[in-house]
């Protein structure tokens, strides 16, 4: 029999203390779970926020903890009932550590070997390095959550057959990795896409599958999009970033269809949240900037018909949208090249111990790049 590998983890000992590499538990997969050994790991905001302010918006963590949800690399074990994979399977995976369903340190990927749910888990082809596969997992999840399911956009599910559906899909914030996959799959399953972006990411977002992009900080970019959309019948629209959403409110307003705005961010700056001393006493500052937006939020949309909802990207591992993209659509997709793994990775190094230096790059924004650390 063989003895059970060594496992070192990149631990937040402490609430706002920087990571700390130490001997972690190696945990055997239970049913329907996979253990994976991490061969490169992305870093998302989420990561940062809860190294900050995780006490306060993630009450049930406790520490010490190990942070992160991307992963790729190499099947180690396989639980009872996992038919899909076998040892030495490359893939990559959602890890649900941080979920308050799961709240498992040995399901965070910030560490050398993670246990993954099966149906959060994909095949990667030999094609796809795994630094570019691990920029997909949260993102992409997080944007079928708002295009697929039953209480968001409702779309049709993307496959190699969509046949087009005659309708129109806004992403606004189309260089983010959220915007990046949501494009995608949305061409995917036969909607139009028109996007946002800055001017200088124009060819990328397009490059994605967009048919029109907008600068989204042009003074006339509201008027602009909803003349895009004339003659269009409206899918809904997907509002990443910022007050994203009231915009996105005022541009469903001007169009003909689904009138339905998914949030992926709510105007909390979660940099100052995590930078401040004292978290509680940052979010009351920041109190009023939430009430004027819930105000106008209710204004510019619940009194002219148009329905809202808030995207949790971990939702998806309850419904049957995990199945769709991790088993049915994305291994069919990566292997015939017709899914990208976007944003491009940015690699700044090797190592759980570069881990930290990740999240401090994240934490000054990135665009149509995703921060990647190989192990």
């Amino acid at each position: 029999m063989n003895p059970q590998p060594t496992n070192t983890a990149a631990w937040l000992v402490a609430k706002r203390a920087n990571l700390e590499v130490k001997p972690a538990p190696y945990t055997a997969p239970g049913e329907n779970e996979l253990v994976i050994k991490n061969h490169a790991v992305a870093i998302n905001p989420l990561d940062w926020v809860i190294q900050g302010a995780g006490s306060f918006l993630f009450s049930w963590m406790k520490m010490p903890f190990v942070l992160g949800s991307d992963l790729a690399g190499e099947v180690v074990e396989v639980g009872a009932g996992v038919t899909r994979f076998k040892v030495g399977d490359r893939v990559l995976a959602h890890a649900l550590g941080t979920d308050k369903k799961r709240n498992s340190p040995a399901e965070s990927s910030f560490q050398q070997y993670t246990v993954v749910l099966a149906h959060m888990t994909s095949p990667i082809p030999d094609s796809l390095v795994y630094e570019s596969a691990t920029v997909l997992p949260l993102a992409l999840s997080t944007a079928a959550c708002g295009l697929f399911q039953k209480d968001q956009l409702a779309l049709n599910y993307p496959s190699a057959t969509a046949a087009p559906t005659g309708k129109t899909l806004l992403v606004w914030g189309g260089t983010t990795s959220v915007g990046s996959n949501a494009i995608q799959l949305a061409v995917a399953a036969g909607y139009e896409v028109i996007a946002t972006a800055s001017p200088r990411h124009f060819g990328y977002v397009k490059q994605l599958g967009a048919s029109q992009v907008f600068d989204y900080n042009s003074p006339t970019g509201v008027r602009d999009v909803i003349k895009a959309f004339q003659g269009k019948t409206l899918a809904g629209a997907l509002a990443i970033g910022g007050t994203s959403a009231l915009t996105c409110a005022d541009i469903v307003h001007g169009c003909q269809g689904h009138k339905f705005v998914s949030m992926t961010t709510f105007p909390v700056d979660f940099q100052r949240l995590s930078q401040g001393k004292r978290v509680g006493v940052q979010f009351l500052r920041q109190l009023p900037r939430l009430i004027s937006f819930g105000v106008s939020l209710f204004f510019k949309s619940r009194l002219r018909g148009i329905r809202t909802s808030s995207i949790f990207g971990t939702t998806l591992m309850d419904n049957e949208v995990s199945r769709v993209i991790y088993t049915d659509f994305l291994p069919q997709a990566l292997a015939e090249q017709r899914y990208v793994a976007a944003p491009t990775p940015a690699v700044i190094g090797q190592g759980l111990g570069r881990i930290q230096a990740g999240l401090d790059m994240q934490r000054e924004g990135m665009s149509a790049q995703k921060v990647v650390i190989t192990l």
